[in-house]
């Protein structure tokens, strides 16, 4: 070969290799987990994967499908605009991944209590289901949260129930028109909350006697409240129609605390259980290796068959 022809070829060659090898690089350090195919819809918030995904709640809701989450939750929901809701409504549509809870707009855990039996506090409950009629047409969404409020010390406690149940009676009739169903969810946040136990949330659910309300059982509060998970479960079955997640203590991913996952989650697959398990809890590591640590807690908790 001539040495001008040879120059020439090499030239070519190494331009070619500058022009390639930006995106050479950038391949050989895209970090890729293999999707993992999970045995329940364990579903994952925003904010959990964003030094994987970064701040775009499209992202986000892309790298939890990739990682073979096959549902997503949303507390926040109807504080974010229209157009936001819209978007994470097609993103989930386009990946074929089931819309979690979000919370009915009432004012706060302890506020406006449907215990009181107050039509000021019942009127603010009752214009947060119709409002959450339209934000779950937007998500595609089934379940919605509802806390009840605090205990009103000054009425008995057989009143307040009634009280209570009267309330949620009123909020199911706005939303089982439209196929939704509010969950009730009791909490160990605080003793004056009045929902506290998955027997009471049986009651109540019972009372109402609608498939509009339903319980959310939160596992982590429930542990908290009452122990005795497995049976406690049984015992309210069926009444339960969404579950969350949450180690204890700490409230951080299964494997983190002294709650048997692996265990309850094979209790909860035989059952035949076909709905959401909401991942309401933190990463007890930071940054991209605590996602990835707790992407593999759910591997590991997950693996009971």
């Amino acid at each position: 070969m001539k040495r001008r022809n040879f120059m020439q070829k090499t030239a070519l060659g190494t331009s070619a290799l500058t022009i390639m090898s930006p995106l050479a690089f950038a391949n050989s350090n895209k970090e890729t987990m293999p999707r993992y195919n999970f045995n329940l819809k364990y579903a994952p918030h925003l904010g959990m994967f964003n030094n994987h995904a970064g701040d775009d709640p499209i992202d986000q809701i892309q790298f939890m499908s990739d990682q073979g989450f096959t549902a997503f939750e949303d507390n926040n929901m109807m504080k974010r605009d229209v157009a936001m809701q819209e978007k994470i409504g097609a993103a989930l549509a386009k990946r074929g991944m089931t819309m979690g809870v979000f919370v009915i707009d009432k004012g706060g855990n302890m506020a406006n209590s449907l215990a009181a039996g107050k039509e000021d506090f019942i009127n603010i409950f009752l214009d947060g289901c119709r409002k959450a009629v339209e934000t779950a047409k937007r998500v595609n969404a089934k379940w919605m949260t509802v806390v009840p409020g605090g205990y009103e010390r000054s009425l008995p406690i057989g009143v307040q129930n009634a009280n209570v149940i009267e309330a949620l009676r009123r909020g199911a009739e706005i939303l089982e028109p439209h196929g939704l169903t509010m969950v009730l969810e009791p909490l160990s946040d605080s003793p004056d909350l009045y929902l506290q136990t998955s027997e009471q949330t049986y009651l109540i659910c019972k009372g109402v006697n609608s498939p509009s309300c339903k319980i959310l059982y939160d596992i982590y509060h429930m542990q908290k409240n009452e122990g005795n998970l497995i049976h406690n479960m049984d015992l309210t079955w069926e009444e339960i129609a969404y579950i969350q997640i949450g180690d204890n203590p700490g409230r951080k991913e299964p494997t983190t605390g002294e709650i048997n996952y692996k265990n309850v989650f094979k209790w909860i697959h035989q059952k035949g259980f076909k709905g959401v398990l909401g991942m309401e809890h933190g990463n007890s590591i930071s940054g991209k290796e605590g996602e990835t640590a707790l992407i593999n807690a759910y591997k590991e908790v997950d693996n009971f068959i």
